[in-house]
């Protein structure tokens, strides 16, 4: 007798096998056979199901677009996509031997989860639409990750009550006691028919970035260990609690690095040092770094044993599948040979359970995202920001630099001035004089970067700006020129012209950074007259540089950035802090933050653009 196996229809195996888009080792999904188990066997296939970062995606839809969710790869998003592969791999493998984990990062990054942590925040009578989402689907456990606590510890406490599958964070430990505050492992039994249960242990690990990230949220309440150095103490642990096998959901990235400098011992993305260092685990469902990494081995430094990695793409695009063959050695279950692939959810309907579950939720972030939340008090326009000093890249230079200012108090930067950059991203990005609601503001932000602060010399901004100044053509006289006579110039690195985004304007907070860029002047030496409150910028100054994530990592090439020492990062999405300002604020009064603090000039004349 073999162990149950719910069989499926052809057009059931055609679809998970059509959905296989990588991993070594499985020439497709639905053709891997389920591994033997009769009685008095060894062999039995464990499946892990996987999924990360899904950052508030329940549905297939684009709350800013007001449209299903569309992307370049024509990738779609969402739990409900997740659901439907979920339930055909375990329709196809047998409910019986799979298990389902998830990475985090669950609770924030769209204006849905913002909904219900701010707006009609969760309680014992209001349920988080994730919650419902997972419970549905049937979660047996997942990890932390950092975005779980940019609430506060009372709503993510809310949360976890709401599932029904435990949160796992065994390195998040109380401030005092050094204990952990949620569980750091969960044990499920597998039956095997006719022979030993497998006993599983599942351990759940967070990236110790959140000490810095949500310092205001977690500062004298929870401490996080490192990732190698707790999972050196659990994994012991559990192996003595009876598990015979070890899976860890890891929300910390495969390549090891870190985003916010010397702050902590621990380096946020750890999971292959976890492979490497720790012995005792057999596979990692990895998360956080927002990668499609479909199967890599990396061996045990103490064991010489091969441990499985996996990580699906965020936001629900991709789920991942490791197969884990195992067989009794001397009596006990070992893995004998792991492989990893990953499904894609475009390639199937949502689970109509789950969207149905959730369509009352989603309906009212519809009414939200389209309500209104201020007014302004005259338009401001993209349409001439990649020319003229804008309001609306000055709103997002003023409310990024707010946000590092006040990240910064307390710390040893917290009287250094700050500066903002911002890219005016959008031509057509539009805040109409009147009603604002949520969606006018996102357009003005149209990318999911989050916000860092760097420290940067005089000679460094200035070297920024004259990077930045790229962007337009060489041209003589003052015009008028068009504005494509000025933007969009080829480079070396552009050889198609220089995008929009890639041209970064930069302004001062407690008093203005001016400066002249002249377009009649060879690239590198463009910035005249950089000054800042009133008096000329000196190499040996010191600034602190509001920045987003893209630009800090290096997106677009710019000198010093990845480098610079990082004195802010909280994680926090730009975009969502910009809803945020104008929602406290009520009104956008553009002569209250706007002022013309850089133009372009030929020599020293300004020019005419038509």
């Amino acid at each position: 007798m073999s162990h149950p196996v719910i069989r499926t229809s052809a057009s059931r195996r055609q679809l998970l096998a059509m959905t296989v888009i990588g991993g070594a080792g499985l020439a497709g999904l639905a053709s891997a056979p389920a591994a033997d188990a009769k009685p008095g066997g060894k062999g039995l296939r464990l499946t892990v199901l996987g999924t990360t970062d899904l950052h508030g995606n329940v549905l297939n839809w684009d709350y800013f677009k007001n449209a299903e969710y569309d992307d370049a790869k024509h990738n779609d998003v969402g739990a409900a996509k997740c659901a439907t592969l979920i339930k055909a791999v375990r329709a196809e493998r047998g409910a019986d031997t799979c298990i389902t984990l998830d990475a985090g990062d669950t609770i924030q990054g769209t204006p849905l989860a913002y909904y219900f942590a701010k707006i009609e925040p969760i309680s014992a009578t209001v349920k988080h639409p994730m919650a419902l989402a997972m419970n549905e689907i049937g979660y047996d456990a997942a990890a932390l990750g950092n975005h779980e606590f940019n609430y506060g510890l009372d709503i993510l406490r809310t949360f976890e009550s709401q599932l029904d599958h435990p949160l796992l964070g065994a390195n998040a430990l109380d401030w005092h006691s050094g204990e952990a505050v949620f569980p750091s492992y969960t044990l499920k039994t597998v039956q095997v028919p006719g022979n030993k249960p497998v006993t599983v242990g599942i351990v759940g690990l967070v990236t110790p970035g959140v000490a810095i990230w949500d310092k205001a949220n977690v500062d004298g309440k929870v401490k996080f260990n490192g990732i190698v150095e707790q999972a050196k103490i659990v994994i012991p642990e559990v192996k003595r609690r009876g598990a015979d096998i070890v899976v860890v959901s890891c929300h910390s990235g495969m390549d090891t690095s870190s985003s916010y400098g010397d702050a902590l011992p621990y380096p946020e993305n750890a999971s292959t040092l976890l492979a490497q260092q720790v012995p005792g685990i057999d596979a990692i469902l990895v998360g956080h770094a927002h990668q499609e990494i479909p199967q890599r081995y990396v061996t045990n430094d103490k064991t010489g044993k091969q441990v499985l990695l996996s990580e699906p793409l965020c936001w629900g695009e991709r789920v991942t599948v490791m197969d884990l063959d195992l067989e009794k050695v001397r009596g006990q279950w070992q893995v004998s040979s792991a492989t990893a692939t990953l499904l894609n959810s475009n390639t199937v309907p949502e689970d109509p359970a789950v969207a149905a579950l959730l369509r009352p939720q989603h309906q009212k972030v519809l009414s939200y995202v389209n309500g209104v939340i201020g007014t302004c008090t005259q338009e401001m326009t993209g349409a001439r920001a990649v020319v003229e000093d804008s309001a609306a890249v000055d709103l997002i230079n003023l409310v990024q630099a707010q946000a590092v200012k006040a990240g910064l108090v307390g710390t040893a930067d917290e009287k250094t001035p700050v500066l903002s950059i911002a890219a005016p991203f959008s031509r057509t990005a539009s805040i109409p004089k009147g009603e604002v609601t949520v969606r006018d503001v996102a357009g003005l932000y149209i990318y999911d970067n989050t916000l860092l602060g760097i420290k940067f010399t005089g000679a460094q901004v200035k070297a920024y700006l004259e990077t930045s100044a790229q962007y337009f053509k060489q041209v003589s006289g003052t015009g008028p020129f068009t504005i494509d006579q000025l933007t969009n110039a080829v480079t070396p690195t552009a050889p198609r012209g220089t995008p929009d985004y890639n041209y970064d304007v930069m302004g001062g907070l407690d008093a203005p950074l001016t400066y002249d860029i002249d377009v009649s002047a060879a690239p590198g030496s463009r910035i005249k007259n950089l000054a800042y409150a009133g008096k000329p910028v000196a190499d040996g100054d010191s600034f602190v540089i509001a920045i987003n994530n893209y630009r800090q990592s290096g997106g677009g090439g710019f000198p010093g950035v990845t480098t610079a020492p990082v004195v802010y990062n909280r994680q926090n999405e730009i975009r969502q802090l910009i809803i945020d300002w104008v929602t406290a604020n009520k009104v956008i009064d553009p002569p209250t933050f706007h002022t013309i603090n850089w133009r372009l000039v030929s020599g020293s004349t300004p020019i005419t653009i038509s």
